[in-house]
């Protein structure tokens, strides 16, 4: 594959006395998108939060374009131009969409960088446009998803975490949120995502990992995968398509 500018190497980690991590090593090439997919309770979310310094690594080691990495907490990581879109909502409820943009730019110390990195995301986003008075509780889930994912990229991610980032969408919404990852890996963003959706998902991704109970079983291109009969019906379940997914309008 392409040079690896996110590398994790025998990563231990866990909650309390236990470890869900077991030894676990890969990593997501420059400019593209690594799919990371395995059943639930594999260690995949407990992957990104190790890699982003949420939970600590027992033992292993994270790289960032060679930089070891490892201990650092999220707010330097996020210096470092790496960012985390958790599972599930991670908003402020309370607040607008103009607030919680603001505030996911928190290590950005120009306040017209704020303003034109905001006019980016609403680029992408024009619906958020149209709500950026609301509270962000008042926002359906494909506009609150679209708001974790824009508060992320104000930062402009070198490197970009993601974990579930198709659930609970509609199946348009889906397709969306996929075309935007391939439009930032297209701009050089690395993107890391857990999706279960993996039919839909290898459309944009050019290398698959896979995990099972705490360990990587799988590091592979996304079409070696798709030509070895034995593995696509483990993971796919069936054929698929792989072309590659369209930017909306283009």
């Amino acid at each position: 594959m392409a040079s690896r500018i996110l590398e994790f190497e025998g990563l231990v980690a866990g909650y309390a006395n236990l470890s869900i991590l077991q030894r676990v090593s890969g990593g997501a090439a420059e400019g593209a998108v690594t799919l990371l997919t395995g059943p639930n309770g594999a260690g995949k979310s407990t992957l990104l939060k190790t890699i982003f310094g949420v939970l600590r690594a027992r033992s292993g080691s994270v790289r960032i374009a060679g930089e070891d990495v490892t201990g650092q907490t999220p707010r330097q990581l996020l210096t470092k131009g790496v960012a985390f879109v958790p599972e599930g909502r991670n908003l402020f409820p309370s607040l607008s969409v103009i607030h919680n943009l603001e505030l996911g730019a928190m290590v950005v110390a120009s306040r017209k960088q704020i303003q034109d990195r905001i006019e980016e995301v609403l680029v992408h986003f024009p619906r958020l446009r149209e709500r950026m008075d609301s509270q962000a509780s008042s926002l359906s889930g494909g506009e609150q998803k679209m708001l974790e994912v824009g508060r992320a990229l104000l930062l402009r991610p070198r490197v970009l975490l993601v974990d579930e980032p198709s659930i609970g969408l509609s199946p348009r919404l889906v397709q969306e949120v996929f075309q935007l990852m391939a439009q930032l890996a297209a701009a050089g963003t690395t993107v890391l995502m857990v999706e279960q959706n993996v039919k839909r998902a290898l459309a944009v991704c050019s290398h698959a990992l896979a995990m099972e109970s705490g360990r990587m079983v799988l590091d592979r291109p996304s079409l070696d995968l798709l030509a070895d009969p034995s593995l696509s019906r483990l993971f796919l379940g069936g054929p698929v398509n792989t072309s590659p997914a369209t930017p909306s309008g283009s």
